[in-house]
């Protein structure tokens, strides 16, 4: 656990929020604080509907408690791998022996999708903490059971991760291969029959997880909402859940992609293991070896689940990663000693090749936040309220950043809202003492170039920002006065 803390805290305190994730999510956290509004988060007083909010309220409450928000932000993730490194050791300890549960933490901490996810401000970073309390309660009770305390706190674990991130329930699939095993009587496998009451008292257990949000949102929804809360609730329950599932509106790739454009970079260096691995499981598994069956059974299901959705982002199948672990962990000693037993100069070269992969990823987290330096879009809208002497800005196709580092009263129009330069072209002539702020494809329709400002970000991003006195009178909305723009400022700008 220790290990896990240096590694994964390597340069914590110089990291800033670096692409528009972060930035989102740190964001909606900071305006619940300023708001006081919890139950339905907000992005620059619009409604944000993409996510629940567990993740946003965990940064949240470590602001509250006195923590600097760029640190908070990426604690909740450290906290998640200290803790699946504990829950790996003890179980491959408890499975097999002490030996194998050291070897099944240090492979978690070894792979590179640890590093990629675990150092980062967002949702799946914290939703690999209620998978791997969930994961580690079903092994606990199925393998090593019965155990329904565990069993309970798995369901529990599983409640609070779908509101944290709809597939929370993940560690449910490893009931699927235990049933087989179970009734095929394989060996390691624990059966208890006669127990439907105390099966289904674990969905009522996840349920009640949920309800710690959802019921409190309805009841407030019901009572005082109004038509964007309620609009709200069908999009978190079901376009953002099961339709979007089903039919991505973004990230759509193929059913190999994991398979060919994933796992081959960030599972190393446990998929140079594979080749052994695999004929060593088939061995397992004609021993009837359940431990084998459940833990692979589940990975396999996690890789199925995520490749049939047309949606697919590298770090969807994270959570597979303690599986993985805990069944290739067993088999380390046995493959060092096929590989090194004769080489003993291969050997050295092994063990020279681990330390500095270590200490590689150590390095990693001081030298990226200071090659990255200060965030572009902190730098520019610090130069945007010094050249607007921090007058009101209309923001148009804005991005997380810019509201999140934004010094001055903010005007939009909804963040993906069409046509947004019209609309802040009707808002100007109407304030004229208001800018805009522009991107440069979109400033010739609407507005004089030689009238504009320019402002960089320094991402390869130009920004113009024009008054009233740089329309050009081409650009109108009909449907302006139908839907009042959002007006948003910070009482207190994030440094």
């Amino acid at each position: 656990m220790l290990l896990a803390a240096v590694m994964l805290s390597a340069g914590l305190g110089l990291r800033q929020p670096s692409n528009v994730d972060e930035e989102r999510f740190l964001g909606v956290a900071w305006e619940m604080l300023q708001s006081g509004g919890w139950l339905i988060p907000h992005r620059a007083g619009e409604i944000y509907p993409d996510k629940p909010p567990l993740f946003m309220w965990a940064v949240g409450g470590l602001i509250k408690l006195g923590i600097a928000p760029t640190i908070a932000l990426f604690l909740p993730a450290l906290l998640a791998g200290v803790i699946t490194t504990a829950c790996l050791h003890d179980l491959g300890s408890r499975l097999w022996n002490r030996h194998i549960g050291m070897i099944a933490g240090l492979l978690f901490l070894a792979t590179y999708q640890t590093y990629s996810i675990l150092r980062a401000g967002q949702i799946d970073g914290f939703l690999l903490l209620w998978i791997a309390i969930g994961f580690y309660g079903m092994v606990r009770h199925l393998l090593l059971g019965p155990d329904w305390r565990w069993f309970y706190l798995a369901c529990a674990a599983m409640g609070f991760g779908v509101i944290s991130k709809g597939v929370g329930f993940l560690p449910a699939l490893m009931l699927i291969p235990y049933a087989y095993a179970a009734r095929r009587e394989w060996n390691h496998v624990v059966r208890m029959p006669n127990e439907t009451w105390a099966w289904a008292l674990g969905l009522l257990v996840a349920l009640a997880a949920i309800c710690t949000w959802l019921l409190p949102v309805i009841i407030k929804i019901t009572v005082s909402g109004d038509e964007a809360s309620r609009a709200y609730l069908g999009e978190i329950l079901l376009k953002q859940t099961a339709k979007r599932y089903a039919d991505a509106w973004h990230h759509r790739e193929p059913f190999w992609f994991f398979f060919t454009n994933v796992i081959p970079k960030n599972w190393l260096p446990l998929i140079l293991a594979l080749p052994w691995m695999a004929p060593a499981w088939r061995r397992q598994l004609a021993k009837k070896d359940g431990r084998y069956l459940v833990l692979l059974g589940w990975v396999v299901l996690v890789l199925i689940f995520f490749s049939l959705s047309s949606g697919k982002r590298k770090l969807y199948i994270y959570p597979a990663i303690p599986g993985l672990v805990l069944i290739m962990a067993p088999l380390v000693p046995w493959l060092l000693r096929r590989w090194f037993a004769q080489r003993p100069r291969g050997r050295k070269i092994f063990i020279g090749l681990t330390l500095f992969w270590f200490f590689a990823w150590f390095a990693r987290g001081f030298i990226e936040p200071i090659k990255e330096g200060i965030n572009p879009r902190q730098t520019l809208m610090a130069s945007v309220a010094k050249a607007t002497h921090s007058a009101e800005l209309i923001l148009t196709n804005w991005r997380e950043g810019h509201w999140l580092y934004s010094r001055q009263p903010l005007v939009h129009f909804g963040v993906v809202a069409p046509n947004q330069v019209d609309k802040a072209a009707e808002w100007i002539r109407r304030h004229p003492d208001t800018f805009a702020m522009v991107r440069a494809s979109e400033l010739t329709r609407c507005f004089m170039p030689e009238k504009a400002k320019r402002v960089g970000d320094g991402d390869e991003e130009d920004w113009y920002l024009v008054q009233v006195d740089a329309d050009n009178g081409q650009c109108h909305d009909a449907t302006f006065a139908e839907q009042p723009p959002y007006r948003f400022a910070w009482k207190q700008p994030l440094d």
